[in-house]
């Protein structure tokens, strides 16, 4: 579950001239969640195009990877699990191969095949007791990145075992946010923000030459921003996992489950990560919850050009090597 705990800090209205530019934001809501698509553009006309092609874009992307439309690529290779291989769109492979990579980085903490998980959780904080191990082990049987063939020469995808299921959930929206910044800026579009709810991919500066800044703020206390950070040319991702969890025993389990063992992550509340692609923060924010703080962290500060804020559930905040922001009194 996504939510957003680094704020940008923009402007009240959603139309703004200054500088001789004419900045523009819109709030859509598009592959099942909230984006909003920010741009500094020459004039209004040009700014409300760039927004309408963006728009376009994510759409296109996720009739392309949707797990719920039966008709995209991705429900096709789902339908045909233990059945067949599936011939598939470069940009679809591509995305695949690249997801697999994450995996193979995360040690399986992250897998897209999580989606043919059995869902044995509710995470409605009603929950008192653990299921049984055999239950836990059986609702990830199909689950494993290793499984999925990819052949390279007829560009297909087999999933091998009846069941087995792929979907983006936590990739899919910062890869649109990509994109959607890759088109606008190959349109001439010098600068502006796509967030897809708390995966901002930015590029460019203000009209006034300054930066985009973000608030970062505590999820256990969201009134409270503890730090400002500028965005450059990249990408800034947040999970955040503190609304739904299971209380059993006296420990809060969050609902972003370890693909591997089937067992609940426990131990962080949010995790904010700062990389060059919202694909890859998308998957690496995921991904710290199941690896945990000192894991991840020792992770993060071995990749270049990745930088990560995690708070624990006891508020505690962790940054990493590299990381550095003006702190609000």
């Amino acid at each position: 579950m996504k939510h957003l705990i680094v704020i940008l800090i923009l402007f009240s209205a959603s139309v703004l001239t200054l500088y001789g530019q004419h900045t523009e934001k819109k709030a859509l809501s598009l592959m099942g969640t909230d984006f909003e698509i920010t741009v500094v553009a020459r004039d209004q006309q040009k700014a409300q195009e760039a927004i309408l092609m963006a728009t376009t874009e994510i759409k296109r992307i996720e009739s392309l990877i949707s797990s719920w439309d039966p008709d995209s690529q991705t429900s096709l290779i789902n339908q045909q699990a233990g059945i067949a291989p599936v011939a598939v769109d470069a940009e679809l492979f591509n995305l695949i191969k690249r997801s697999l990579a994450i995996s193979q980085l995360t040690d399986g903490a992250f897998d897209i095949s999580f989606a043919g998980t059995d869902k044995i959780w509710s995470f409605d904080g009603k929950e008192h007791a653990m299921p049984s191990q055999a239950t836990i082990s059986e609702s990830v049987s199909r689950v494993g990145y290793e499984k999925i063939q990819l052949d390279d020469s007829a560009r297909t995808v087999f999933l091998p075992e009846k069941g087995m299921k792929i979907a983006f959930g936590a990739i899919g929206k910062g890869y649109a946010a990509d994109r959607a910044k890759q088109l606008l800026q190959g349109n001439g579009i010098e600068a502006g923000i796509i967030n897809a709810s708390g995966d901002l991919a930015s590029w460019g500066m203000l009209p006034e030459g300054k930066p985009w800044t973000v608030a970062i703020t505590n999820p256990l206390n969201p009134d409270h921003a503890f730090g400002v950070l500028p965005i450059h040319e990249g990408s800034v991702v947040t999970s955040g996992n503190y609304e739904k969890y299971a209380l059993i025993d006296g420990l809060r389990y969050a609902h972003i489950i370890d693909p591997r063992s089937g067992l609940p992550s426990r131990g962080i509340v949010s995790a904010t990560v700062f990389c060059g692609r919202a694909e890859l923060g998308d998957a690496l924010a995921t991904s710290l919850f199941v690896i945990g703080v000192s894991t991840g962290l020792d992770r993060i500060n071995q990749m270049p050009g990745v930088e990560c804020i995690i708070v624990d559930d006891n508020g505690t905040i962790h940054t990493s090597k590299n990381i550095r922001f003006d702190s609000i009194k």
